[in-house]
């Protein structure tokens, strides 16, 4: 099994999705290099043929992420350039001094980041702890509200261990309580359906380049009807010159400068990919992989794994440690000698490796995408067992 695994090397086994997905759909890189070959102009800044098309693109792209997510309005999308960005969009446009909000120990660094920053301008956070598997119980947010709670801002999934969060209910007291509701979805859009409307989304931010398949250096925002939030960017918006401060339209006014159109070509053929596969389609291989994934190394004493259990519901993302091995240690023997990519350590969330109780050596994460095979998971986990026997 050794010489085959090593055989392996030369070509990359990618099991970091949950990072960025990889490799993307065909369609994805094709539509990349029309925009910049074939189009090139920006969107809004002229009536010549190429600029109108890029306006129609861009458009296209809004109506095809609304319809993803079930939203009636597109104008409603917001283009980003990361799920950080569309983030810090929404708590910074929406929180000001005096407000509360709740939040998590489950969260990324973007949401807890941001956070902690505005908390030396007024704002009040508070943060709920996740049990020893990253389960947030709604009751705990509940008791958590106050007078002055403006926003609720959740994970809808676990980037550390996959855990999914119960967003609908926790929607459900947020609704009631009259407090907006921030999901961020980097490790859920594309790869979970999700009805922003059905659900009870407030606000929603998504990476476009996880599970929406599209090219780094892409996000999303959507904001729900009837909500009002301040930019988080003043400047050129192909829209409305004369006023001397910016517009407060959308999508327009939240998306001041020049637009990253081939990456949100790119985003528009992923999310179209995502569409005509369907999300439940995808979903369904993503869990077999991890599945497997799970019962093969169960077995193996000295292996850890944190989060939901193994028959568990979770996203397509698992975590492990392994006695007497430094995680980081252990994904580059994964690279060397098996051509395997993975990630360890903290994964930009440590107060969630605090709450799982893997602070702060942190784990190694394997996360599985619709591109990879049976093959490959099977490769990864013989690869597991020879370095536990080498150790």
């Amino acid at each position: 099994m050794t010489q085959q695994i090593d055989n392996k090397a030369n070509n990359l086994i990618y099991l970091d999705n949950a990072a960025t997905s990889f490799p993307k759909p065909p369609e994805v890189y094709q539509a990349v290099m029309h925009a910049m070959q074939e189009i090139g102009a920006s969107p809004g800044r002229g009536v010549y043929r190429t600029a109108m098309e890029a306006s129609r693109l861009l458009f296209q792209a809004r109506e095809s992420v609304a319809r993803l997510f079930g939203a009636a309005d597109s104008s409603r999308i917001i283009f980003t350039h990361s799920a950080t960005e569309s983030l810090n969009m929404a708590l910074q446009g929406v929180l000001a001094s005096g407000d509360h909000v709740v939040t998590t120990s489950m969260e990324h660094n973007s949401v807890l980041r941001p956070l902690n920053e505005m908390s030396g301008n007024g704002v009040e956070v508070t943060v709920v702890q996740a049990d020893g598997q990253g389960h947030i119980a709604p009751e705990d947010i509940s008791k958590a509200l106050k007078k002055n709670t403006r926003l609720i801002a959740v994970s809808h999934a676990s980037n550390v261990c996959g855990i999914i969060q119960p967003i609908k209910a926790i929607a459900r007291i947020a609704r009631a309580s009259g407090v907006l509701m921030l999901v961020d979805a980097a490790q859920t859009a594309g790869a979970l359906e999700i009805d922003v409307v059905r659900d009870g989304i407030d606000l929603l931010a998504a990476a476009g380049h996880k599970g929406l398949m599209g090219p780094q250096g892409t996000g999303v925002l959507y904001v729900g009807p009837g909500i009002t939030i301040r930019p988080l960017l003043s400047g050129g918006t192909g829209s409305d010159s004369t006023e001397v401060f910016q517009p407060q339209g959308l999508p327009e006014g939240f998306e001041a400068g020049t637009h990253n159109l081939p990456g949100i070509a790119g985003l528009k053929a992923g999310v179209e990919f995502i569409l005509q596969q369907g999300v439940a389609a995808i979903r369904k291989k993503e869990q077999r992989l991890t599945r497997y994934i799970a019962e093969r190394l169960s077995g193996e004493s000295t292996i850890s794994f944190c989060g939901p259990g193994i028959g568990e519901e979770r996203m397509p993302v698992l975590s492990l440690s392994i006695d007497e091995m430094d995680p980081g240690m252990l994904a580059f023997m994964l690279d060397r000698h098996y051509g395997i990519a993975v990630r360890a350590g903290l994964h930009c969330a440590p107060e969630a490796h605090r709450s799982l109780g893997t602070f702060p050596e942190g784990t190694l994460r394997v996360s599985p995408g619709f591109f990879n095979d049976s093959n490959q998971v099977a490769i990864f986990c013989d690869a597991i067992v020879e370095c536990i026997q080498r150790r």
